[in-house]
């Protein structure tokens, strides 16, 4: 039997400007913008290759705003994704090596499989991080 992940609530007090931070800054498909039944709203969005989806929207979680922390996306080229997210007005951090001595920054000549990193939050502090991994073990 497979689990899988297809959906994560993110707790956001303006669904607008949520949205378009994810749509337009971040680059995630709008999959469906929903008004109405009971007094709720929900926005579903998906990175683009993703098998799961983030959701934000009103009347929807107990969950303060900003309050998750830990969301992680997958790259194949973190310093492409890093320069995507700059010019697109995202304040992201500089590549970062993590390993288990800790973090530093990422020199020109480093392998970024695996180890490569930056660090995004959303409008409302909703914590974000982009590895590299090019292949698996």
């Amino acid at each position: 039997m497979n689990w899988t992940l297809e959906v994560v609530l993110v707790p956001v007090s303006d669904v607008d400007k949520a949205k378009d931070f994810y749509a337009d800054k971040v680059g995630f498909n709008v999959d469906h913008d929903i008004n109405g039944f009971d007094g709720k709203r929900i926005v579903q969005l998906t990175p683009p290759g993703s098998g799961c989806s983030i959701v934000i929207g009103e009347g929807l979680t107990e969950m303060a705003p900003g309050s998750l922390k830990g969301l992680q996306l997958v790259v194949n080229d973190v310093r492409a994704a890093r320069a995507r997210l700059a010019e697109r007005g995202v304040e992201v951090s500089e590549v970062q090596v993590v390993s288990p001595t800790g973090a530093r920054p990422a020199r020109e000549d480093d392998d970024l499989d695996n180890v490569g990193f930056i660090h995004f939050t959303d409008p409302d502090g909703n914590a974000w991080a982009v590895q590299q991994i090019t292949s698996r073990p």
